[in-house]
């Protein structure tokens, strides 16, 4: 495929009255935010003429450029590039609020950083325009050409120009992208809460949190471990990963590794990269899985923890107070869950142990009656009868009962 033509000398005035035009549709419209980054770059390499044309929006969170659309075929790249602030010629252009335009070999500026996913060392021409909006930096423009090109004064002022009227339309759809976001993690944590109070059984209620709760947080992994208090062990209960190596992995000590650390401080704990966190104990498990970053936090019942909740990413990731908040409020009402479970389990367990007790003391009056031996005889031979035939105490007793019933 030949590289299109960037014209030298381009009559700007009707470019600029079809880009503006198309400026006032943008801001006016209600785009999703893929669909008008998508038609942003597409309008900007049509009118500019470029061989191709990026936009890589500004995650304030992380304090860095992550790439969100190209007219390339390449839609992997999409949200896999990220840029530190200052960091290349776009990370430049982002944190001095400039253009940058480089004529001839753009990839042997020192700013220049290279990406082995991207071919931007093929071009020759390199214009970086900052997105702004109210004077804040939304995200940079980047049009490349492949051969050398020297870019007009009036082509860099009006994309600069155009940029700020784009940052108000990009910045209402990453808005409303939010908006959706949450909207959508209103209703999982909405179907979490379903789950909780529901007549599953505590292994498929597990299941479906980890599941769900994955989907919240937008994780990679997301597992449950419960405390064991006998042993002091944290033991994994449910994960929708399905590496054995993760699943089959050791239990943690209280205190030992991360999870183990939230257990014993009882608070929330973040790690930006497991791989290089000292102390953590499964690292090359975590590279195996493509597991970075990692949010723990405690199931509490009042002041008792009984286990964690772990969500990962499979990038460096800060996750943010309000994500905190949110895998606590889920880890909290998971603990209630599972403590109501385990209360319910203990009641028929009670209730199943009582039951056959009487059964016993049953049994027992018909062989002292029918065989003239004492009580402790009697039961002695109700145990064995149950070890010999390899069944509970309660169905021996039930036998036994029912026989001298029949032969009244």
């Amino acid at each position: 495929m030949a590289p299109r033509k960037v014209s030298a000398k381009p009559d700007w005035r009707d470019e600029e009255i079809s880009m503006l035009r198309k400026v006032a549709e943008y801001m006016s419209g209600s785009l999703e935010l893929a669909e008008l980054l998508s038609r942003i770059v597409t309008m900007v390499a049509d009118v500019t003429g470029a061989d191709s044309c990026f936009i890589y929006l500004f995650d304030r969170q992380n304090n860095e450029l992550v790439l969100r659309a190209a007219t390339s075929p390449q839609a992997n790249i999409l949200g896999n590039i990220r840029l530190k602030l200052g960091e290349g010629v776009t990370g430049w252009a982002a944190r001095e609020k400039k253009p940058v335009a480089l004529a001839r070999e753009a990839y042997k500026d020192p700013r220049f950083k290279r990406f082995t996913e991207l071919a931007e060392d093929k071009y020759e021409a390199l214009l970086a325009v900052p997105i702004l909006t109210k004077d804040e930096i939304i995200g940079v423009m980047n049009v490349h050409a492949r051969k050398e090109h020297k870019f007009p004064e009036s082509q860099t002022n009006l994309l600069f120009t155009i940029s700020r009227y784009l940052g108000k339309a990009i910045e209402n759809a990453i808005i409303y992208e939010e908006v959706k976001r949450k909207a959508k993690q209103l209703d999982l944590l909405s179907e979490i809460s379903r789950t909780i109070v529901s007549d599953y059984y505590l292994k498929e209620i597990l299941q479906l949190i980890v599941t769900m709760t994955a989907q919240v947080m937008g994780s990679k992994i997301c597992s449950i471990m419960l405390l064991d208090d006998k042993k002091q062990e944290l033991v994994i209960a449910a994960t929708q990963s399905l590496s054995q190596a993760y699943i089959t992995k050791q239990n943690l000590k209280v205190g030992q590794s991360i999870s183990g650390k939230v257990v014993m401080e009882k608070r929330p704990i973040t790690v930006l990269d497991v791989t290089k966190e000292r102390g953590y104990m499964y690292p090359d498990i975590a590279k195996k899985e493509g597991l970075v970053s990692m949010l723990c936090v405690p199931m509490m019942i009042k002041d008792r923890v009984i286990g964690v909740i772990n969500s990962y990413t499979q990038r460096e990731y800060k996750f943010s107070k309000e994500e905190v908040d949110i895998l606590q409020a889920i880890a909290n009402q998971a603990a209630v869950a599972i403590e109501n479970t385990r209360l319910d389990q203990e009641i028929l367990a009670a209730k199943e142990a009582l039951e056959t007790r009487k059964l016993v003391e049953r049994a027992k009056g018909v062989l002292m009656k029918e065989l003239g031996i004492g009580e402790d005889e009697a039961y002695k031979r109700i145990h064995k009868k149950s070890m010999d035939l390899r069944k509970g105490m309660k169905e021996v007793a039930e036998a036994i009962i029912v026989a001298a019933d029949l032969r009244k």
